[in-house]
């Protein structure tokens, strides 16, 4: 059983599906799948003001939940899967406290979704897909109250671990819809800008994955008393 954290919030409901969808749709083997809503976390009060939607320091809970045994992956809400998340899971590497996409850009945009500020720092979108190896010693650290007391340049940049124990991921794994080009091969897609759902913005800035999301979507919500569009 794979244990997969699945960023939830409320403003965008949608994305949480679809991407739950979507990796089930392509998995090999079972998956647990848990959205971190706020008020479903017993022994965490968000306390934070910053971040641009509910799970931004929620993520960080995940070893906390797994009582710091075995390992587990975190996704952010607004992805869906092209491939396979057994293949994601077959990455591991037990000399690796967490391993992340481990992006080196700037982003085109000043402002994303629901008017949020879109701003350029270190290690920026490393946080949004994480293989958690939440028996890591390293880990241990991340508890509930250091989750509180934390920043987000703390959490997101992963100041707790020395460097190599952060390890990469491939970028497929990680795939910035807009903020990159197209891609065929990419495994997982991020809508970091934008979830299609909101529709105005992702058209607005010429999304290259939109269609994809919206035809998940559809698969979401599929009954078989229709015929499928495509």
């Amino acid at each position: 059983m794979i244990p997969v954290y699945i960023g939830y919030d409320l403003r965008e409901a949608a994305a949480y599906h679809v991407c739950s969808n979507s990796i089930i749709r392509h998995a090999t083997q079972p998956v647990s799948l848990n959205p971190l809503a706020l008020h479903l976390l017993d022994n965490y009060d968000e306390s934070h003001s910053d971040g641009s939607n509910h799970f931004i320091y929620s993520r960080f809970l995940v070893p906390h939940m797994q009582n710091y045994q075995g390992w587990a992956i975190f996704v952010d809400g607004d992805m869906i899967l092209r491939d396979d998340i057994a293949k994601l899971w077959g990455l591991r590497d037990e000399s690796k406290a967490v391993q992340v996409v481990q992006h080196d850009y700037e982003t085109k945009l000043t402002e994303k979704y629901l008017g949020a500020k879109n701003e350029n720092y270190p290690k920026k979108n490393w946080s949004s897909v994480i293989l958690w190896n939440c028996a890591h010693p390293a880990n241990q650290t991340v508890t509930p109250e250091f989750v509180k007391n934390a920043t987000g340049a703390e959490v997101h940049r992963f100041t707790w671990l020395e460097e190599e124990l952060v390890g990469a991921l491939p970028i497929e794994w990680n795939w910035l819809d807009i903020e990159y080009d197209y891609n065929p091969d990419a495994k997982l897609i991020h809508y970091t800008l934008g979830t299609p759902c909101f529709a105005d913005f992702a058209a607005r800035e010429g999304s290259n994955y939109a269609a994809e999301w919206h035809r998940e979507r559809i698969y979401t919500d599929y009954s078989a008393q229709y015929d499928l569009p495509f």
